[in-house]
């Protein structure tokens, strides 16, 4: 997160109010969420289950990108009244609708690794 007083954080703001690339970008992020954001295209998952799936994000990272879905409704959190808590996190309809994009990223992905790599 950017002090709110950050010139960058106004750039990307102004951006995203009048692109809506940029506007799609920003909520997608940068490292984390489209990791996050692809692992869930398979079902919902469970805290745990994304630490070992992406055993490279922190614990803090990876809960404030949860939170930042959440609240740009990409995600919805569900808590079940169990002993112990149990928390799964699956994509909304708003959020399912990037699956395709995410898929055809993922093929552009393998395509491109494949070229820089020859």
């Amino acid at each position: 997160m950017r002090k709110e007083s950050s010139v960058n954080l106004e750039n990307e703001q102004a951006l995203g109010n009048d692109c809506p690339f940029i506007f799609a970008l920003s909520l997608m992020g940068k490292r984390w969420k489209p990791a996050i954001l692809w692992k869930m295209t398979e079902g919902f998952y469970r805290f745990g289950e994304f630490k070992r799936e992406i055993p490279q994000i922190s614990e803090k990272m990876l809960t404030q990108h949860l939170r930042e879905l959440e609240t740009d409704g990409l995600i919805t959190r569900t808590i079940y009244p169990e002993m112990p808590p149990r928390v799964e996190y699956a994509l909304t309809e708003f959020g399912a609708s990037l699956q395709p994009i995410l898929k055809e990223l993922n093929l552009w992905g393998e395509k491109a690794k494949t070229i820089k790599s020859a």
